[in-house]
């Protein structure tokens, strides 16, 4: 049984943190698990995630389809986007190893779905968590309002919906992975508003990378309880900076994370010796905005020490965000700017608000005196214009004015590529996260 879901089966496992996975490995392990598995005459939704997400889902999607074959009833391939912008035929051909417009001729009997998430269509209403019973799950933090849950149909509508999906830290949930391809993979704005102000209130600097059963995941847990489907999860943890994988879990969607949870905490988690005066976080292409790019501060801010900057160097990225433009009403604040005026920004989408408090980091503000105080300082080096990064509170630098060898060579300088997936902690920070 697993330690944090009493009562569920272990799952499957292969690899471990230090190891590194043959592609025959996993071809055996998938083709095991799954030919084993009774898929025979079901309907089943296969839930990846988008192109946000650095892993190889293309080559474990030809085995997984390899090991289904002709036995399900139907299969449905959805991507569970949240509120990312929908993927064209270019980007689908990229994520899922095919040619752009021919999926179904890559995977025979298998058709592929974008979470269709502006579309009131899309959902199926699974009822409500009341507002006591979301106190009760959040520890007190949120008590005055019920979570209605609704979800993409497809995982309704299903006998068996199986994830295949990374395992990381992450700034809202702590891990990411599991039943949160549900909520807010395929989620509406209610589950994904509560669960991002609940990380927010929490913040991103305890939250991100804290294993066990976080506040917000008890809420992502509370709301795929509903989903009559059996949830699967085929998990899998990416090594920094390749596409390898060092470890495969398979079963229930709670017992598959928590494995992968367990070598995502010793995997994905880089320790440093020190807290830096400046952190350079340089955010790869897979990035297109600073909704999503936002990771490459997410996962560094720990390792900023206080007074110091961080900077984003993301010269490709020319919008805040292609999806959120309220982003650009509120700005970026930390989480003491809205609790401090919450009248006046508790009807703004509560998705944006936690996003904006955790690009901003710790903070205060004095409602007295209309003073807001930052940790650290937030630079951006991006094709955003300097008018637009001030309207939003914070710092512009020309990104030809960045110099990566010259940061490089400075001892109080931190530098880091392909920043997004890989958190950083200093060692006093090792085993002290309080979330």
């Amino acid at each position: 049984m697993t330690s944090l879901y009493p009562g569920i089966d272990e799952a499957a496992r292969i690899g471990g943190p230090d190891q590194v996975l043959s592609h025959d490995q996993i071809r055996a392990f998938v083709l095991e698990q799954l030919r084993a598995y009774d898929f025979d005459g079901k309907r089943v939704t296969f839930i990846v995630p988008d192109g946000t997400r650095h892993a190889p889902v293309d080559v474990v999607t030809k085995i997984v389809h390899e090991a289904l074959g002709d036995r399900p009833a139907d299969v449905r391939v959805v991507i569970a986007l949240g509120t990312h912008d929908y993927m064209n035929d270019a980007a689908i051909g990229k994520l899922m190893g095919c040619e752009p417009g021919r999926f179904e001729e890559t995977y025979p009997g298998w058709r592929i779905f974008n979470h269709d998430w502006r579309n009131e269509e899309t959902f199926a209403n699974l009822g409500t968590i009341p507002a006591a019973r979301i106190g009760e799950l959040t520890g007190g933090r949120l008590t005055d309002r019920d979570m209605t849950v609704h979800v993409n149909k497809m995982v309704v509508d299903t006998d068996i919906s199986l994830i295949l999906g990374p395992v990381l830290p992450h700034e809202v949930v702590g891990i990411s992975g599991g039943n949160k391809y549900f909520f807010p993979g395929l989620s509406g704005h209610d589950v994904i508003d509560m669960s991002h102000w609940v990380g927010a209130l929490i913040t991103s600097f305890e939250m991100i990378g804290t294993t066990g059963i976080t506040p917000v995941r008890q809420m992502i847990d509370a709301a795929a309880e509903l989903i009559p489907s059996t949830k699967l999860l085929l998990g899998m943890i990416v090594k920094p900076g390749s596409d390898d994988l060092q470890f495969m879990a398979f079963g229930d969607s709670r017992a598959a994370w928590e494995a992968c949870a367990e070598v995502s905490s010793q995997v994905h988690v880089k320790y440093v010796p020190k807290a830096y005066k400046r952190v350079v976080s340089i955010i790869p292409e897979m990035y297109e905005d600073m909704w999503t790019g936002a990771k490459g501060f997410y996962k560094l801010e720990p390792v900023v020490a206080d007074g110091g900057e961080l900077i984003i160097y993301a010269p490709h990225i020319k919008q805040v965000s292609v999806m959120h433009p309220g982003i650009e009403d509120i700005g970026y604040h930390n989480r003491q700017y809205f609790v401090g005026q919450w009248e006046r920004f508790k009807d703004h989408p509560w998705g944006e608000l936690a996003h904006s408090t955790h690009l901003r980091g710790l903070g205060d503000y004095d409602p007295e005196t209309g003073v807001e105080t930052n940790r650290v300082t937030v630079t951006l080096a991006t094709g955003i214009p300097r008018e637009v990064v001030e309207r939003i509170s914070l710092n512009y630098l020309d990104p030809s004015d960045v110099d990566l060898a010259a940061f490089e060579a400075d001892p109080d300088t931190l530098v880091v590529p392909h920043a997004g997936e890989l958190l950083h902690r200093t060692e006093a920070q090792r085993g002290k996260l309080p979330a």
